[in-house]
């Protein structure tokens, strides 16, 4: 087991390394000058000289790379070039709204997806396998952006259930917290669900006409037994991986449904970031992103060894 973790940090890493080069330099590559968006109307080549200056624009890129890394190993992520607010106190604002709204979401979605998916496999060619697939079909059809403004109009404006938009702290308010974030967790999760109820499916199927499991049945274990302890659990594997990316990409990727919510998030943060070329608050978002796919693909492997422990033999020789 030690040779196996060994093996993935050092995997990720080297990763890591990678991506910090191609987050640096991606920042770089972008059209416009920050330079002349921070001046605004005064344009003369003095105040452009000045501001390259001051935010270290006018040296080179290796120095400025090398200033990037450094200052990010110690958690200095630099200061936002457009209002001066330390990025770091940027992030930490934004970024658990993010993550409890991910979270959130993929929970829901598994609950969902597993429990639909393994009925459909154990009740294959039955009326609750259609209702199951006709549901993961619509899940992927449905756009979240429309599917939110239908769940705000109709469940928050005409109703009243939930609230249609803003966000309150968890340590602040639970209750409330959790009353903003209930609705856009369930439209983000949506799509997700689907996703994963088919894998499930797929990956019980599978499980269900394996050798084992007939063994398990020859053996008098009841249906529950044979399909919660022996096909469920093998097919776990594929549904981790999916959680797993998915935990990754909801939290870059939340930012539609952000948006329609009014929630203060991540997304947020970094749509502002692209408008207003504000360098560091991009590398920074990058960065961290970059980072959180890393950390979860890492938890993931490690989940891999628990549920098959032949994985982790394989990776040891």
């Amino acid at each position: 087991m030690r040779r196996y973790l060994l093996n993935r940090l050092w995997q990720s890493a080297v990763t890591l390394v990678l991506a910090t080069i191609v987050v640096f330099a991606g920042v770089r590559a972008l059209p416009g000058d920050p330079a002349l968006a921070l001046a605004g109307e005064d344009r003369d080549p003095e105040s452009l000289r000045a501001i390259r200056q001051q935010y270290g624009l006018d040296q080179s890129w290796l120095v400025q790379f090398w200033q990037f890394v450094s200052h990010a190993a110690r958690g200095d992520l630099g200061e936002s070039i457009r209002t001066g607010t330390p990025v770091r106190s940027m992030i930490v604002s934004a970024l658990p709204v993010t993550i409890e709204l991910s979270v959130l979401a993929i929970l829901i979605a598994s609950v969902i997806g597993v429990g639909a998916g393994v009925i459909a496999a154990v009740r294959r060619g039955r009326p609750a396998e259609w209702a199951a697939n006709a549901l993961a079909l619509l899940g992927l059809s449905v756009p979240h952006f429309w599917l939110g403004l239908m769940a705000i109009l109709y469940l928050s404006v005409a109703l009243g259930l939930f609230p249609a938009s803003g966000f309150v702290p968890f340590f602040t308010d639970p209750v409330a917290n959790l009353h903003h974030l209930i609705l856009p967790a369930l439209i983000l999760g949506t799509g997700l669900s689907a996703v994963i109820m088919r894998q499930t499916r797929s990956s019980m199927l599978d499980a269900l006409s394996a050798d084992y499991i007939r063994t398990a049945e020859a053996k008098g274990l009841s249906p529950k037994a044979v399909v919660g302890k022996h096909a469920l659990r093998n097919s776990l594997i594929v549904v981790v991986t999916i959680v797993g990316l998915q935990l990754g990409a909801l939290i870059s990727g939340a930012v539609v449904t952000e948006r329609i919510f009014a929630l203060p998030g991540f997304g947020k943060l970094t749509v502002d970031a692209v408008f207003q070329r504000d360098y560091p608050v991009i590398q920074a978002v990058v960065l961290v992103t970059a980072t959180a796919y890393i950390v979860i693909n890492l938890l993931v492997d490690l989940l891999y060894s628990v549920i098959d422990p032949r994985i982790r033999v394989r990776g040891e020789a």
